[in-house]
């Protein structure tokens, strides 16, 4: 970028640029596997809606890309910058505007913490549902731009479940509303829903009003040991046939297992060769959990409903149960899902592929809605051949999850990572469908280019 388009921009947003190389590289990734390392030419850390319009009206004169981001805690690669873009970061717009507790609504800014919200809301008894892995530090904002799922999302669905309007600056910085302030509402198209998941490519979110729900009279989490994997998912599907809907489901494999014994010092994989962890909530929770009980113990399980701290640790440790990167180690993992009833083969067909390409496999599942989280790894030392191997195993995996009536992306978004397989799984026609609404909103392609839809 010439010193002239840099002067400009620093006069229209005052005070929110920052050129220095320390910067640009902290904000030049997501936690995504990195396909084309850039730096942006900038980033601004917008405070108010008008930054954000005076940011999108100046790149709008002057064609420059913008990538808006919140805490980075994405991992497609959907806030990777890419040559000649300015990073928008929205973390500086951190305000909970208000939390109306009769309405069981609240209405934020992007930039507020998933688990921040919570804490300010169960003042009044209520919560917000959604809640990925990364609550402690991911934003709202970015929640939305993927519609994010986590361990809740069993009984009050994902993201998109629980925004009702939103406050958007479309490419040429003009500001709209879209959605509805009540529950319901079906005037025009549910653009609310459009921009849920989106990932940055339509405009971008500077206001979210989310549905609050009840918080919970009372919790019970079940840990339900299974032989092997397979008997674990059998037990998915006993759950459901006893009509008993779990606020978590979670299935967690052996060697899952095996490595958080190794970093946290618990002995899970002693007490079995798959977990199911299943928490209820509400005034029903302790007869939902007796009816899960005795479906489960017939199937064979030991089931132990825990005390308190020993439950939190246990939800905790699932939350991580993917785990932090290893030095000696090349891994990577995807986020598929697949019909609750197709989890028993898909898994079987994940573990044939991990012998067929000769590469270890782990697997935890968020099992109430099908979505998997298999995660490949081979040793350093095994060089490129080994990371050939792994980027078989992934291809196929994901293939391999369509076949079973399954989708490439279940809760973190195509990104720039998954693009190679969006063709996999949806037509030309809807495609075209797609890159036609994009070009709607953003007729320069100025929007996070080359993510989520290309």
């Amino acid at each position: 970028m010439d010193g002239m388009l840099l002067a400009e921009l620093q006069s229209v947003v005052p005070g929110r640029v920052s050129t220095a190389t320390e910067t640009l590289d902290r904000y030049s990734r997501d936690q995504g596997p990195l396909l084309s390392p850039a730096l942006p030419v900038a980033v601004v850390r917008a405070r108010t809606v008008e930054d954000v319009q005076e940011l999108l009206r100046w790149a709008t004169r002057h064609g420059v890309p913008i990538v808006s981001r919140g805490a980075g805690s994405g991992v497609s690669g959907g806030a990777h910058a890419t040559d000649g873009c300015v990073v928008l970061s929205l973390e500086d717009m951190n305000r909970i505007v208000a939390i109306t507790p009769d309405d069981e609504t609240a209405v934020v800014e992007p930039g507020v913490i998933n688990g921040e919200l919570n804490d300010a809301v169960a003042e009044h008894g209520l919560m917000y549902a959604p809640d990925p892995a990364s609550y402690r530090w991911s934003t709202i904002g970015g929640n939305v731009a993927t519609n994010a799922g986590g361990l809740r999302c069993a009984k009050y669905g994902v993201t998109r479940e629980s925004v009702l309007a939103l406050d958007v600056v479309l490419a040429d910085g003009t500001l709209v509303s879209v959605g509805h302030r009540p529950f319901k509402g079906v005037a025009g198209y549910d653009l609310a829903a459009l921009m849920t998941g989106s990932e940055g490519t339509l405009g971008v979110i500077v206001g979210i009003t989310v549905r609050l729900r009840y918080l919970p009279h009372a919790v019970h989490t079940l840990a339900a040991f299974f032989e092997d994997f397979p008997k674990a998912a059998e037990g998915v599907l006993a759950i459901g046939r006893a009509r008993v809907q779990p606020a978590i489901l979670e299935l967690l494999d052996g060697r899952t297992l095996e490595a958080l014994d190794g970093a946290h010092g618990s002995e899970l994989r002693r007490r079995g060769g798959a977990l199911l962890l299943v928490q209820t909530d509400g005034y029903g929770a302790a007869a939902e959990a007796d009816v899960i009980r005795a479906a489960l113990t017939e199937l064979g399980a030991v089931v132990n409903q825990e005390d308190s701290a020993e439950a939190e640790q246990l939800v905790d440790l699932r939350r991580h149960s993917r785990g932090d990167s290893v030095d000696d180690l090349y891994r990577v993992g995807e986020d598929v899902a697949v019909p609750k009833s197709r989890l028993v083969p898909y898994v079987a067909a994940l573990e044939a592929m991990a012998q067929k390409h000769r590469v270890q496999l782990k697997v935890v599942a968020h099992a109430g809605d099908g979505n998997l989280h298999p995660t490949f790894w081979v040793d350093r030392s095994e060089g490129a051949q080994g990371l050939e191997r792994l980027e078989e195993a992934l291809d196929e995996s994901v293939r391999s999850a369509l076949e079973f009536g399954g989708t490439i992306t279940g809760e973190h978004g195509v990104g720039q990572y998954k693009q190679r397989w969006l063709a996999w799984e949806q037509s030309t026609e809807v495609l075209d469908l797609q890159s036609g609404i994009k070009r709607l909103f953003d007729p320069l392609g100025i929007l996070n280019p080359g993510k989520a839809i290309g």
